[in-house]
């Protein structure tokens, strides 16, 4: 009994003694908070009107900064959203979450070129833009009739970026990325009131990506679940493997065949009665003989390979001599600048129906993708004069349409130590749908993009663990940004209209 006392004694004497050091260390910390830099976030309003499938609306414009901080409050992210909402505010209506990818791409391409309700007119047949002015016209196309619509820059893409001192791996990672952008979904929602309206979230290209990384975040993170309606996927890539021409793996060979068959009907290389029907020929061929052939490697025989080199040459407008030297197996940088060299031309990695001229005829890769090189300046011209002069955002900061330091500290391990030689996210969005019997997907995918092959969202996306019966593809007779086209903007208007309409 006194042992005990006297050991009770003791520690209270520890305890008293500790307890000045620790109201130190928590009064630093209290003044670590209260002198954390502060951002007032901007916020610019503007009340428009346009016509939007056939309906006159009028909405809400706002042009938003959120800014995510670390625990002591010290801001570390302010990320700028554009949403425009139909006016008068209605909780039923659906909210569409929109993004673009990279990793390191801002809004611009989907919100000046598909969906926004203002969009920059450039040549929709695969020639360049040219100089400015660039028309920036309404746009009927536009989704505000049957959605509101919230276009989202992750940090370092648009007008968002870090705040001087953060640690750029805290933000840029597939990870990441994927708890910031959820931030601003929960905080947007939250703001305006949507908690129980229909959503919807999508994107293009690594947007798509983004969007199994989100959903993850979102619908299986945590039991504080947001729910969505549908996932809308553009111009799809998510299983990176799949893609990677590095020795030894077939299957991007296999993926890119069919988007060689395509482009070479375009450009009148092969013959088909369609380029629906030649993208089915190259798909059973691809998945078929040629990925036979691959798999046999040296033990292929020398009949079988002159059988598989020839239909090879049918399918792709190369010649049998070229393909033989290069053992059957194409890389996609290789096709663009093979494909038309006998017209001087190399063809376009995002749309290969965009060509160009290269310094050196004879090399062995294009100096520059053509089809990137022939849009950019219209789009770039357009989201400032829109941002900066209709809807008044102030900021001397540049707009990043493709922002270098995205992509230059992405961490693309979902363990965090580097790049994973096989990334797929796709079985995310098998565990969503099937824990979301209600969630649908959209993909849509144009023939000529060679940046997000059809057949590789195609293969993703029919793995084990995805609902077959709740996906649905729709193709485009364009490229990675198949809106750039007249007639398939106003398709893909139409599709992801109904698909939003059918939930």
């Amino acid at each position: 009994m006194i042992l005990r006392t006297f050991s009770n004694l003791a520690a209270a004497a520890v305890l008293a003694a500790a307890l000045p050091t620790i109201a130190i260390a928590q009064d630093k910390a209290d003044a670590a908070k209260s002198e954390a830099p502060s951002i007032d976030p901007q916020v610019r309003t503007r009340d428009l009107s346009g016509t939007f499938g056939g309906q006159r609306i009028g909405y809400t414009a706002t042009m938003a900064e959120t800014v995510l901080s670390n625990d002591d409050g010290k801001p570390e992210a302010v990320i700028v959203t554009t949403s425009y909402v139909k006016s008068p505010a209605d909780t039923s209506r659906p909210v569409f979450f929109i993004y673009n990818g990279g990793p390191g791409s801002g809004s611009v391409w989907l919100q000046m070129g598909a969906f926004g309700p203002k969009r920059v007119a450039i040549p929709g047949d695969a020639r360049d833009d040219g100089a400015p002015p660039y028309p920036i016209l309404d746009n009927p196309d536009s989704l505000l009739d049957v959605a509101d619509l919230v276009f989202i820059d992750p940090p370092g893409t648009g007008f968002s970026y870090l705040t001087k001192g953060t640690d750029p791996e805290k933000y840029y990672g597939l990870q990441q990325d994927a708890r910031a952008v959820a931030t601003v979904i929960r905080r947007w929602i939250n703001d305006n009131g949507r908690w129980n309206s229909p959503r919807y979230l999508g994107g293009e290209s690594y947007g798509t990506t983004r969007t199994a990384m989100v959903v993850r975040e979102l619908e299986g993170a945590t039991y504080n679940d947001v729910g969505f309606n549908g996932l809308i996927l553009i111009s799809t890539i998510l299983d990176f493997a799949a893609r990677e021409p590095t020795p030894g793996n077939e299957m991007a060979y296999v993926m890119a065949l069919p988007n060689m068959a395509t482009a070479a009907f375009y450009h009148g290389k092969a013959q088909a009665p369609s380029v629906e029907a030649i993208a089915e020929e190259a798909r059973q061929f691809a998945i078929g003989p040629y990925a036979t052939a691959l798999m046999k490697g040296q033990d292929l025989p020398a009949a079988e390979r002159a059988s598989v080199r020839a239909e090879l040459a049918r399918l792709t407008g190369l010649s049998e001599t070229y393909l033989d030297q290069a053992e059957l197996r194409v890389t996609p940088q290789r096709f663009y600048k093979e494909l038309l060299r006998d017209r001087g031309l190399t063809i376009g990695r995002l749309d290969s129906r965009y060509t160009g001229r290269d310094f050196d005829n004879a090399g062995e890769y294009p100096d520059n993708d053509p089809s990137f090189y022939g849009i950019d300046a219209g789009y770039t011209a357009a989201i400032n004069a829109w941002s900066r002069g209709t809807l008044g955002f102030e900021t001397d900061r540049e707009y990043q349409a493709i922002g270098s330091d995205p992509g230059r500290y992405w961490d693309w391990s979902l363990s965090g130590r580097g790049r994973g030689a096989y990334l797929n996210v796709a079985p995310f969005i098998g565990d969503a749908m099937r824990q979301n019997s209600q969630l649908r997907t959209f993909v849509g995918q144009g023939w000529y993009d060679f940046a997000t092959p059809f057949f590789g969202a195609e293969y993703s996306l029919n793995r084990v663990g995805i609902p077959q019966d709740r996906v649905e593809f729709h193709y485009y007779d364009a490229g990675h940004m198949m809106y750039i086209r007249d007639e398939d903007r106003a398709k893909l208007s139409r599709d992801i209209r109904a698909f939003i309409l059918n939930r």
